[in-house]
């Protein structure tokens, strides 16, 4: 009985094996269709290595190849690198416009414009007072006034130092919330001890000749999730390992299996701690607001003492901004005399003036701020969407496709396993017609 006689049923067998093995990595996808982080796995199958048949025909003087069947060569994964880097460079830009948008929207709540309860309302209240004021000065409805002009100050200033509170209440969370992400057991610590702890491990795998494909999973949603926080670039190296660089960091954040952490970032870094640090920076959004709402209580409090004897607010801030006197110091009048009403017109004509008119300014810019910053984000998700679409194309797990391929492997291993009982049959009539002679 020849080889070639023999090898059949090892080609035979090799092709119920690679096809049992792609059976079994179709059906991993498939279990794994809804795993985050997964990506799609292929068996690429290859030709065996044949066998040289030496020259036999006196004529040609040439020998044969036989064929020794199909095996899984690599298991790989579906993956595109390109996509991969612009997936995270585009989530660094989301993340940074969100976190704008949502600190941008509890500042400009805080101010609470339009309402009875905001600033400008309170503001045209206060005018009212002081013309109620100049209409009868001196009069037991003059004495009624006064109260209405210490209230409705009062009132005015206390609006004015809680926003300022509610104001520095978010800055001070945003700089929390930095603080916690980058502190010791913060996300950026995490995320980075665990890639420095994947890439020992994929390195080692890989020089023990094995495929980490989980691990690599593991190793690409992490560093999808650390793209959130800021910028980041990757560079995969000889040996498999990643070295991330992060936001403008000094040092790679991640190099082999060492983490560089903590470092110092600016706004620079991109991501959210970027936005966070932008925000409440010396030249941030959130100071910039806070020191334009120090300005209207200050020119606040300078138009109307300028116009009284004795100044009727005190403080040249929001959080400093009170009322300074009592209704019974309060005079309509610049001077001594009695029955003058000069002062109270002149405070009652700052109605729509510099106060107004620059408060009215600073809840313009928190409006566009905010309006812009939604408009980042509503732009930037909708390519962050598009880009993730093309890689779930490549890398994500069709139901279709994968049962697709079950039926292809599926006829693959019934071919086998039929090409596999045709070799037996055919051995046992041959073995049967030959009886013993052959022994």
């Amino acid at each position: 009985m020849s080889i070639p006689t023999l090898q059949g049923l090892q080609t035979a067998l090799s092709g119920l094996l690679a096809e049992q093995q792609a059976l079994d990595v179709t059906g991993s996808n498939i279990t794994n269709s809804d795993t985050e982080g997964y990506t799609r796995e292929t068996a690429d199958l290859q030709t065996n290595l044949p066998i040289t048949i030496p020259a036999t025909n006196s004529i040609t003087g040439r020998g044969a190849q036989l064929g020794t069947g199909v095996s899984v060569g690599n298991i790989a994964r579906v993956r595109n690198s390109y996509l991969d880097a612009q997936y995270r460079t585009q989530n660094s830009a989301l993340s940074n416009a969100s976190t704008q948008a949502e600190v941008l929207s509890q500042a400009q709540t805080a101010f609470n414009e339009p309402s009875s309860a905001g600033i400008a309302s309170q503001l045209s209240t206060f005018w009212s007072a002081w013309t109620s004021l100049a209409d009868s000065p001196t009069s037991e409805a003059g004495q009624a006034a006064k109260d209405a002009v210490v209230a409705d100050g009062k009132q005015l200033a206390t609006t004015f130092n809680q926003l300022s509170a509610q104001l520095s209440t978010i800055a001070s969370q945003a700089k929390e919330q930095f603080t916690s992400l980058t502190g010791h057991g913060g996300e950026v610590e995490d995320y980075a001890n665990q890639i420095a702890q994947l890439n020992h491990q994929i390195k080692l795998a890989e020089e023990a000749g094995q495929q980490p494909n989980n691990m690599l999973d593991r190793r690409d949603l992490l560093l999808d999730k650390l793209s959130s926080l800021a910028n980041i670039t990757v560079a995969e190296q000889p040996d498999h390992t990643d070295t991330v660089t992060f936001g403008d960091a000094a040092k790679p954040l991640v190099e082999g299996s060492t983490v560089n952490w903590p470092q110092a970032l600016t706004e620079k870094a991109g991501g959210q701690l970027g936005a966070l640090l932008g925000l409440t920076g010396p030249k941030g959004a959130l100071t910039a607001i806070q020191t334009s709402l120090d300005g209207v209580a200050e020119t606040l409090a300078t138009t109307v003492n300028e116009h009284l004897s004795k100044p009727f607010f005190s403080g040249n801030t929001a959080a400093t901004l009170a009322v300074a006197v009592t209704s019974k110091e309060v005079s309509a009048s610049t001077g001594e005399a009695e029955g003058g009403n000069e002062a109270a017109l002149n405070i009652a004509a700052l109605r729509g003036g510099a106060a107004e008119q620059d408060y009215a300014g600073l809840i313009g810019q928190v409006g566009s701020e905010v309006r812009s910053a939604k408009d980042d984000e509503t732009n930037l998700q909708t390519t962050v969407t598009a880009i993730n679409d093309q890689r779930q194309a490549v890398s994500g797990v069709s139901l279709d496709e994968e049962m697709t391929s079950l039926i292809t492997f599926q006829r693959g291993y019934q071919a086998s396993a039929r090409t596999l009982t045709a070799m037996d049959q055919m051995l046992e009539t041959l073995i049967e017609h030959t009886g013993t002679a052959g022994l």
